[in-house]
């Protein structure tokens, strides 16, 4: 059995289960709205499992492109560990008076640090290409 027919008798036989569970909530039952959930979380992890299946199979099969991934890669978690280095990280008392713990105001000041970092790298990128092309 070929990946086509696969993916052909899943789709139908989640499409019957669907509208088996959409007939259940028109019935005023709420149990279906559990059903359509579980489908929908189905569906995505299947999607996502694909597509990063063929991701890593097309990365893995060109030595070329997977060294190009790994530096990408490694250069993302080196600016990464750099953020985390550089945030502070303080225990904090939030409104529900519950604490947020010391590591993760370091995680969230680290993200804060990475996502104006990956900024300035996008912004001063497009402005080198920009004079570059002109």
């Amino acid at each position: 059995m070929n990946i086509y027919k696969i993916v052909i008798y899943s789709a139908l036989s989640l499409s019957i289960l669907a509208i088996a569970s959409v007939l259940v909530i028109l019935s005023d039952t709420l149990i279906g709205i559990d059903i359509i959930l579980t489908i929908a979380y189905l569906i995505l992890f299947a999607i996502i499992a694909s597509v990063l299946f063929y991701s890593f199979k097309g990365i893995a099969s060109d030595k070329s492109s997977l060294n190009s991934t790994l530096k990408l890669v490694g250069s993302f978690l080196t600016l990464f560990i750099i953020c985390f280095l550089i945030s502070s990280g303080d225990e904090t008392i939030m409104r529900e008076g519950k604490v947020l713990s010391a590591l993760s105001s370091k995680f969230i000041g680290a993200a804060i640090f990475m996502f104006y970092s990956l900024i300035l790298i996008a912004s001063g990128a497009m402005l080198y290409f920009g004079v570059k092309n002109k």
